[in-house]
């Protein structure tokens, strides 16, 4: 596998991590570079022989607060890594093959493309557009590429750190299962899709959300 992040420190690590070399490589760069997607994807097939499984697993969500207010350039940057980068990876990996085999493609959206959610307005609406990118690319694709989407809401990570920490209580007491989610949680979500188990799941989005969404929140 290859994976790919704009920290080549902590890239290195988590190769070490998954196995060192003989399973994984690492490839530094920002998300929506073309010529990062172009590296990585000419790594994966160079080191492994060919390209399966496509996962975009990028979101940024430089603002928080009505989405009146949010800033023009903001908005234009959270299209461009949200959603436009999720395409130009998938056109890159299928110029190297990745429908010649049954590939499988996984887009992490978010429980806030689903419906409206406080605070996040605009990341939520690049998070449906890419919601909708990944139903049409299922229509176009099929049967030769599968494309899935998982849809989390609140995972313990660093990235959603602004929706949870110092209000972690208040933030839990709305979800059925009571816990924030783990990056395990969404990882097991994409690895399924990505398998042959889901070998007859195509264009669908897969909510892993403790249930939040049973009671309307977001």
């Amino acid at each position: 596998m290859c994976i790919t992040g704009r920290n080549a420190e902590g890239l290195h690590t988590a190769v070490d991590e998954l196995g060192g070399p003989d399973v994984a490589l690492a490839v530094a760069g920002s998300a929506d570079d073309a010529q990062h997607q172009q590296a990585a994807v000419d790594a994966t097939v160079g080191g492994f022989g060919g390209l399966d499984v496509l996962v975009n697993n990028t979101g940024i969500n430089p603002a928080f607060g009505s989405m009146l207010e949010v800033d023009t350039s903001a908005m234009r940057k959270m299209i461009d890594v949200n959603v436009i980068a999720a395409l130009s990876w998938l056109r890159t990996a299928l110029a190297a093959g990745l429908d010649r085999r049954g590939g499988a493609v996984v887009n992490v959206a978010s429980v806030a493309g689903l419906r409206p959610a406080r605070s996040i307005g605009f990341y939520g609406a690049s998070k449906a557009a890419l919601i909708h990118l990944t139903m049409q690319m299922a229509a176009e694709l099929a049967p030769a590429v599968r494309v899935n989407a998982v849809a989390p809401a609140v995972v313990r990570t660093r990235f959603a750190g602004p929706l949870y920490e110092g209000k972690e209580d208040d933030v839990v007491s709305e979800y059925p299962l009571r816990r924030l989610g783990l990056p395990a949680d969404v990882a097991a979500a994409v690895a399924y899709l990505a398998s042959h188990d889901a070998s007859w799941v195509n264009g669908q989005v897969l909510t892993v959300d403790g249930g939040l969404t049973l009671r309307g929140g977001v």
